[in-house]
């Protein structure tokens, strides 16, 4: 049994990989940077080991206190953790953001393993290249290369990672797979769906609450939540022309939470 920390630059696929690991979404995935602002734990059973992922926050150079508070979330994550993942994108490159890391990683007594991520979009010159000049800082025990979106090479890093285990308990029953609350998880979710369906238009800053979870005789739940923006002139970006936009937001949202719970879910949004 043992506690992996990932972490890396915004972006890089650390919650695409945990979801790929653990064979359900407890993350949420955009394509805007910085939408994991808490640490989330994902658990995974292989066999007679459990292994528990920390995902984090992506660590960056913070400019004002939410982002402070995300990164020093994801350090925190560091310091729980057992061994540490860093990923990396292969289509990023080794670039100065990395430097960052890499620098209070040399401070950590810890077992580092260094993940490179969407290996399919480089070539393999790319990715050789990659690999040995991360290797040159001495840093990480091993290097692995995956890809998180199509799974390939996400059995081998778990079957590695299995080896390194120290023998002891596990913390958790053997069907968990997160420690997220049912709550937390369907405001996670539906605070993805906006961001897909409103990239461009709405910054990051936007939150979503669940403010009340009413299970129902015939099994089914319903879920009250409140999406709060920033400036009032973005709500009506958010209803969208006659509601459309809010209403597609909710069909989308209801839709994964009824495949991750497993029940009927009434999903009622207010802006």
């Amino acid at each position: 049994f043992g506690f992996f920390a990932l972490i890396g630059a915004p972006n890089v696929g650390k919650s695409t990989l945990i979801n790929s690991i653990v064979g359900s979404k407890i993350s949420i995935v955009s394509p805007k940077v910085q939408t994991t602002r808490a640490r989330v734990l994902g658990i995974t059973v292989s066999g007679k080991s459990q292994i528990v992922f920390i995902d984090t926050p992506g660590i960056f150079k913070p400019k004002h206190r939410l982002d402070r508070a995300m990164v020093s979330s994801a350090w925190i994550g560091v310091s729980e953790a057992d061994k540490v993942l860093l990923l990396v994108d292969a289509m990023q490159g080794y670039d100065n953001s990395i430097n960052l890391i890499l620098n209070r990683l040399k401070k950590q007594n810890k077992k580092i393993f260094l993940v490179i991520n969407k290996i399919d979009q480089v070539k393999k010159t790319i990715l050789l290249d990659l690999a040995s000049r991360y290797s040159k800082t001495e840093l990480f025990s091993e290097i692995f290369m995956l890809s998180a979106k199509s799974g390939d090479g996400v059995e081998y890093l778990i079957n590695k990672l299995i080896k390194v285990l120290p023998e002891g308990p596990w913390m958790f029953p053997k069907d968990q797979i997160s420690t997220m609350p049912s709550r937390l998880l369907a405001a996670e979710i539906t605070r993805e769906k906006i961001y897909l369906q409103l990239h461009q238009e709405l910054p990051y800053a936007i939150s979503v609450e669940t403010e009340r979870w009413e299970e129902v005789d015939d099994q089914s739940v319903k879920v009250h939540q409140v999406i709060y923006v920033k400036k009032s002139g973005q709500k009506s970006i958010v209803l969208g022309k006659n509601g459309k936009k809010i209403k597609k937001i909710g069909e989308l949202s209801r839709r994964e939470l009824e495949e991750i719970l497993g029940q009927k879910v009434h999903l009622f949004l207010f802006v």
